[in-house]
């Protein structure tokens, strides 16, 4: 009978354990990453010295959610790195479960589309589980306090990824618009849609 209470127990403390490491929650500090930017130069959070917070996005190239995104995340990027939150956009997939999604292809992509954010490549896929994120998109808004990382929003970028002239709520503008202006933020965490991140199984 102990046995089997120990064993049961074991399973319990593995399945918490499970839930505690699926990524940041809102108030986690964030750590830093290193990652290679589509103009070959390797980028960090450290390296954006006037900055006080960022938007960070996993997206990619292949994904139609991402794609209809695009538009809108260049939007969010040009209102908001002035004041202080840049986006920084990046790519989680592994290019050899989807071949659109590799170094090169993602080239291509920020030159056709003009991105005006850094875009990323998580190579070896070690940033993107320490945020938690499973879609592309999916969003984190840091906040910069006393030198660290604050994650302050996890979610969806807006209420509606199929047409941006019916969007009702900008979770993100939202988001970084209270920050701003010294508020708390009235919904921290929304459901991001998109696909699934790829990686081998």
């Amino acid at each position: 009978m102990k046995r089997k209470v120990t064993s049961m127990l074991a399973i319990i403390i593995l399945a918490t354990s499970a839930l505690i490491g699926q990524g940041y929650k809102i108030g986690d500090i964030a750590d830093d990453f290193k990652l290679k930017n589509v103009d070959g130069k390797m980028v960090s959070m450290a390296d954006f010295a006037d900055a006080i917070g960022f938007i960070v996005i996993f997206t990619c190239n292949h994904c139609p959610f991402s794609v209809a995104y695009e538009d809108r995340i260049i939007d969010l990027d040009k209102k908001y790195k002035t004041q202080g939150f840049p986006v920084i956009a990046i790519n989680p997939n592994d290019p050899e479960v989807v071949a659109a999604d590799s170094y090169e292809n993602m080239i291509k992509r920020a030159s056709e589309k003009a991105f005006t954010f850094p875009y990323l490549f998580d190579e070896g896929q070690k940033v993107y589980p320490k945020f938690g994120a499973t879609r592309t998109p999916h969003v984190y808004i840091l906040h910069k306090e006393s030198g660290k990382y604050i994650v302050k929003y996890i979610g969806a970028i807006d209420d509606n990824d199929q047409d941006a002239d019916k969007v009702k709520k900008r979770y993100i503008e939202l988001a970084v618009d209270a920050l701003l202006k010294g508020e708390q933020i009235a919904n921290t965490e929304t459901k991001a849609i998109g696909c699934g991140i790829k990686k081998k199984k």
